[in-house]
């Protein structure tokens, strides 16, 4: 509703009449196997935890139909580690989106050796029906965007951790240096303090000789304290709720 809001800011009763429109469509359930009973394709976004997402596929794979395919939207996890607990390995695939979805154009699609090419054309096709940029990527850790982003974003914290720069020196420099839009620091506190300690920790249990994934103490500290980022109001910046 937030980036309806803003997308129609000059316009507000196309903005409430856009919302009701969306809203519409949508059909909600909590119970998970009257959701899957008739459905054709599953997207899981859970928090990053392989153990959790393993349970929520397993569970549904006992009730989905046979035709339905199943998607991770994992951001770092391995898609055949998840997909191993269940019976269709060939209707398995991840879509990583990117939030917010409403505004971010691309859309990673990812395919494990078991993927039928099926399987894999019908979830291209529905990216792009759903207007966004489509990229393929084989299920490599972090797979593109993440596997480039997450170092970058780690060594920004050690920085600001050594105390080598602020945190406002940090995002100014990489913002008007390299052209970026929002810099390392204010992008963790968006995505989240606490998927982020989510993703490095499970990369530094993958390759514990990788300095790139080293845990970071002040990283730890802050989730331990609740300053998970923009979401609860406090993370290394503070913000108005």
């Amino acid at each position: 509703m937030r980036v309806a809001r803003k997308k129609f800011a000059e316009n507000k009763k196309d903005g409430e009449n856009f919302i009701a429109e969306t809203l519409g469509r949508l059909k909600m359930e909590t119970k998970s196997n009257k959701a899957v009973a008739s459905t054709d394709l599953v997207i899981e976004a859970v928090v990053e935890n392989l153990e959790l997402k393993q349970k929520i596929f397993a569970e549904l794979d006992k009730v989905a139909p046979k035709h339905t395919v199943f998607v991770s939207n994992t951001s770092s996890l391995s898609i055949q580690e998840i997909a191993s607990v269940t019976s269709r390995m060939d209707r398995f695939g991840g879509l990583h989106f990117f939030n917010p979805v409403p505004v971010m154009k691309l859309l990673e699609v990812i395919r494990i050796p078991e993927t039928s090419h099926e399987t894999f054309a019908l979830l291209l096709k529905f990216g792009t029906e759903m207007g966004k940029t489509t990229v393929e990527s084989k299920d490599s850790m972090g797979f593109i965007v993440n596997r480039l982003l997450v170092p970058y974003v780690h060594e920004a914290i050690k920085l600001l951790e050594r105390g080598d720069a602020s945190a406002k020196d940090i995002d100014v420099a990489m913002k008007l240096g390299c052209g970026y839009p929002m810099g390392p620091i204010e992008l963790v506190d968006y995505t989240g303090l606490d998927t982020h300690k989510y993703i490095i920790d499970g990369w530094h249990k993958t390759y514990p000789e990788n300095p790139l994934y080293e845990p970071s103490p002040m990283l730890d500290k802050y989730v331990k304290e609740g300053k998970l980022g923009r979401k609860v109001g406090q993370g290394f910046f503070t913000y108005q709720k």
